[in-house]
């Protein structure tokens, strides 16, 4: 890894880690309730920051958080400035991090599966389970 992308990196975590905790403590807008920032991308030149959240509730709670988060991204540019003692802090830009929602996609679409093929208890090789026990044999 070059020693430009691991300040990058370094960077990232940093950033995360600084708006995690304002998110915690000093952001008391209302519509900005259960985020979790997941990740933090930089560009190279250190202009603009791509923040990743997931939230938690339905459609109108997301569009709801993306506003507070709107609103709140002057002041926590400008702790970010503050904490990494940068000559101009990156430009935030938040973006929903819809991961979270496609693994519970993909789990609940295989789980439906397993249902539909009459799936029972499976233990750990996929061997039907009849008895609950420990599958000793002795």
């Amino acid at each position: 890894m070059k020693k430009s992308s691991h300040r990058i990196e370094r960077v990232n975590e940093t950033i995360k880690e600084i708006l995690s905790e304002l998110l915690l403590g000093q952001i008391k807008d209302p519509r900005v309730g259960m985020v979790t920032i997941t990740s933090v991308r930089v560009s190279s030149d250190y202009s603009t920051a791509k923040v990743f959240y997931t939230v938690m509730g339905d459609e109108n709670r997301r569009a709801d958080t993306v506003q507070g988060l709107k609103s709140a991204r002057n002041f926590m540019r400008k702790q970010v400035a503050d904490e990494l003692k940068l000559r101009s802090a990156p430009e935030l830009r938040f973006e929903y991090d819809d991961s979270l929602d496609r693994a519970m996609r993909i789990e609940q679409a295989l789980k439906d599966e397993t249902d539909s093929q009459g799936g029972g208890d499976s233990d750990v090789d996929g061997k039907e389970t009849v008895d609950g026990g420990s599958g000793d044999n002795s």
